[in-house]
């Protein structure tokens, strides 16, 4: 070894004891804090300005995503030494409602797998998990439909959202593609890799299943079969993948919404959702925009759904910028419900960093 390379070493040495020296000291500081603090130990809108601060500070050659990875693992690492967190996701193991359960709160958490997402809703209703993590939309297959009518009927609250960049990946128990007879996958995803099945693997059967965490198990199960999934359920399930990034957008995203009982603080850079129900007559949608934008609010998600209690009438679900607690909010919203049947806020948080 030159005595270059040798003298790097050394004083990356250095440098991770110091490192470790002053993550020990951040988190004694951290429980000190939540000695002093009443309730939950988690706050959705002071991470996200810790981590902004620090991606806004950071010089490189590490890059925002990576800087975000980092701290919030820190700060998992930390919040645990005081008040572990459950998360509540829709599972099994390995599914990317689970990766994106890791992304927002790290490892250090109690992940709790569910059948469903109306379990997901349950299990934080139930104060059986301390938070739920569920997806709500996709880049290139639009809403999930399931979130949007639970969040309608639910006390629940929206405190956080996730965005996660998906890869899929076909796997299955051997290397390649000889003898492949059958792909399992989520409805989803197999949407998202319709292209590539077709051109690839034109005559082998696809079947739609729960979740792609049980078409990896399934997989696992039966040599003549492969999944479409996210790489951490190759590795939950022992799977070696064949193809990688079959995903038709290579920019296909998913976002997540984080599920509590309670709305975040405001942040600083925040985003509030709400549903609305107008009443059936020309020009109600646009009676109830109008106060967004005589406020100056920005919007950035507008969804319609057939309202269940009545034929050809629908619910508005919106994503506005700002937290509920702004003045020019408070004063659009009190506006709109004056133009419509029926208003809820269904959350105010953090923007997804």
């Amino acid at each position: 070894m030159n005595e270059q390379l040798r003298g790097l070493r050394d004083r990356i040495d250095v440098l991770d004891e110091e490192v470790l020296r002053l993550l020990n000291e951040r988190a004694g500081i951290a429980q000190e804090i939540g000695h002093l603090k009443n309730g939950s130990i988690y706050r959705a809108e002071r991470e996200a300005q810790v981590v902004r601060r620090l991606q806004e500070a950071n010089k490189g050659p590490l890059e925002a995503e990576s800087i975000s990875v980092l701290f919030k693992e820190i700060m998992s690492a930390c919040r645990a030494l005081e008040q572990p967190l459950s998360v509540a996701y829709l599972g099994p193991q390995g599914t990317f409602s689970e990766a994106a359960a890791v992304k927002h709160f790290g490892h250090a958490v109690t992940g709790l797998p569910c059948y469903s997402i109306d379990e997901v809703f349950q299990m934080v209703e139930r104060r059986e998990a301390t938070f739920g993590v569920a997806p709500v939309e996709n880049s290139s297959e639009g809403a999930v439909n399931r979130t949007l009518d639970l969040l309608l009927n639910s006390d629940i609250r929206i405190c956080g959202e996730v965005k996660l960049r998906i890869r899929q990946h076909l796997m299955r128990q051997v290397e390649d593609l000889t003898g492949l007879e059958v792909v399992y996958s989520h409805a989803q995803s197999l949407g998202q890799c319709h292209e590539w099945l077709a051109r690839n693997l034109p005559r082998v059967k696809t079947i739609r299943v729960t979740s792609n965490a049980e078409a990896a198990l399934m997989a696992a199960e039966n040599p003549d079969a492969a999944a479409i999934a996210g790489e951490l359920a190759a590795e939950h399930y022992g799977l070696k993948i064949v193809a990688r990034d079959i995903e038709d957008e290579a920019n296909n995203t998913t976002r997540f919404l984080v599920l509590g009982l309670e709305d975040a603080a405001p942040s600083g850079r925040d985003k509030t959702s709400l549903v609305i129900s107008t009443k059936n007559r020309s020009g109600a949608l646009l009676e109830l925009l109008a106060p967004l934008a005589g406020h100056d609010i920005g919007l950035s998600k507008l969804e319609s759904r057939p309202a269940r209690n009545s034929n050809w009438e629908y619910v508005f679900y919106m994503d506005i910028d700002g937290h509920r607690n702004d003045s020019n909010i408070q004063k659009a919203l009190a506006a709109v419900e004056e133009h419509c049947r029926f208003l809820k806020i269904l959350g105010s948080y953090p923007l997804a960093v």
